[in-house]
């Protein structure tokens, strides 16, 4: 089941993070680069290098769960922020944006002779 909404707050990562990180790793981004609390209901966005794969960390319920969305062309249309920053405030709104907002790609042909 799907439990985000508008009455979350959502933060971005604005870096790129390898997708292979679960939830201990992705907990720690959180704490130490963030300066955010995992457990403060906060919902967390991480995107890859290529913008192709996003990961989204929520404390439900229970325990940690983890989104994640891989698009098999196009990229997630990230906001602009400056370099220094550490974390984006987002709302439900904008992060719709990013996930409805995808272009996927065209193939080019290859041309045989």
């Amino acid at each position: 089941m799907f439990h985000l909404n508008g009455s979350h707050k959502y933060y971005l990562y604005p870096l790129a993070v390898d997708m292979r990180k679960s939830f201990y790793t992705l907990s720690g981004i959180v704490t130490s680069s963030m300066n955010q609390n995992v457990l403060g209901g906060g919902v967390f966005i991480f995107v890859n290098r290529n913008q192709t794969i996003m990961k989204i960390l929520h404390m439900e319920y229970a325990g940690l769960v983890i989104y994640h969305k891989k698009l098999d062309s196009g990229r997630f249309r990230l906001p602009g922020f400056d370099e220094n920053t550490v974390s984006l405030t987002l709302r439900w709104e904008d992060l719709m944006v990013m996930v409805q907002s995808v272009k996927p790609r065209q193939k080019k042909l290859k041309k045989y002779q």
